[in-house]
């Protein structure tokens, strides 16, 4: 698998993804609910996570085809947890269109996101591939991490506590967003080619998935004229996410602007008004909340692509490799 191909390679991966969810019922509500099983995956995404799969895979010596389930039920995971999370955040829309629980309802939404669970095990469980248990503790563990790393964000907006260190931010997005996005997938290609992770993998992903979640918290704060973002506009404000931006900005305004912004992001997200969230900006511009946490994510990308390049250097198929931290690369620098 090499860059020149990627697109022929995204393709089968988002068919595979596809044919994993079942289409069409004769009862035809029940038709409704397969279809709405489809409508994230239908929508596309970056399919970042399976394709991290498929490269690591073959960088550790495997041929793509073989991780091509792996790098499916992977994708899946990432669909349903977005389904449970856009719940649980009220989010208004993702990749670019409303959110499922806005046009389904909340109880129909969860469901849907249940029975995307019970396809990314099928997809798992249904192969005698020599990795299948090993793959199957992967995926336990990581399920297990994201669980726990929800719950901290949760707990952080349910106590309504906005003295959020930055070490109780980074130990949440390391459990929520880091293994799952990085770890695991890299971990995975790993299994599949029946290798034994490399330990440098580990930290270098984590550091990785740290950049990758703080780049995404800023650029939520930043106008998206091009489009490409896909997420709502000062959507963690409204939403009252905790972010590295915040913990920053907590850190250094002074007592008179923390209890304004504590006031304007610790209301209900129906009664916060749009001009109200501009101040909420303003106050965040005036921490240079925004820069700090951008500097963070810089660091923290140089860390984990040095380690990858550790880890990678022999690797059995270069190209590959190579290949895999471009891509990386990429994610933790991206503008979209």
């Amino acid at each position: 698998m090499t860059a020149g191909d990627d697109a022929a390679w995204m393709a089968r991966l988002r068919e595979r993804i596809l044919a994993a969810v079942p289409e069409g019922h004769d009862v035809p509500e029940l038709a409704r609910f397969r279809a709405l099983q489809r409508d994230y995956p239908a929508r596309g995404g970056k399919g970042l996570r399976g394709r991290v799969v498929l490269l690591a895979a073959a960088a550790h010596g495997a041929d793509p085809e073989d991780a091509l389930p792996v790098a499916a039920a992977l994708e899946l995971f990432q669909n349903w947890v977005l389904i449970h999370d856009d719940v649980e955040d009220d989010s208004e829309t993702r990749r670019g269109e409303p959110a499922l629980h806005r046009i389904a309802g909340m109880p129909v939404a969860v469901n849907v996101g249940d029975a995307l669970h019970v396809a990314m095990w099928r997809t798992l469980i249904h192969t005698d591939a020599p990795w299948r248990n090993a793959v199957l503790a992967e995926f336990l563990d990581v399920i297990e991490r994201t669980a726990e790393g929800q719950h901290l964000d949760l707990s952080f907006v349910a106590e309504g506590r906005f003295d959020v260190t930055e070490a109780a931010y980074l130990r949440m997005i390391e459990r929520k967003t880091a293994r799952y996005t990085v770890v695991a997938p890299l971990r995975l290609g790993a299994l599949v080619a029946g290798v034994d992770p490399d330990p440098r993998l580990d930290p270098a992903g984590l550091a990785l998935g740290r950049a990758f979640q703080i780049r995404d918290d800023v650029l939520n704060l930043l106008p998206d004229e091009s489009g490409a973002y896909g997420k709502e506009f000062a959507g963690d404000l409204y939403e009252g996410k905790r972010t590295l931006v915040l913990a920053r900005a907590f850190e250094v305004l002074d007592a008179s602007d923390r209890a304004r912004l504590r006031d304007l992001l610790g209301r209900p997200r129906a009664q916060k008004r749009p001009e109200e969230m501009r101040e909420a900006l303003d106050l965040l511009a005036r921490a240079d909340a925004i820069a700090y946490a951008q500097g963070v994510a810089e660091r923290d990308a140089a860390q984990g692509l040095s380690g990858l390049r550790d880890a990678f250097s022999a690797a059995a198929d270069p190209t590959a490799a190579f290949d895999l931290l471009n891509l990386l690369t990429g994610l933790a620098e991206r503008h979209a």
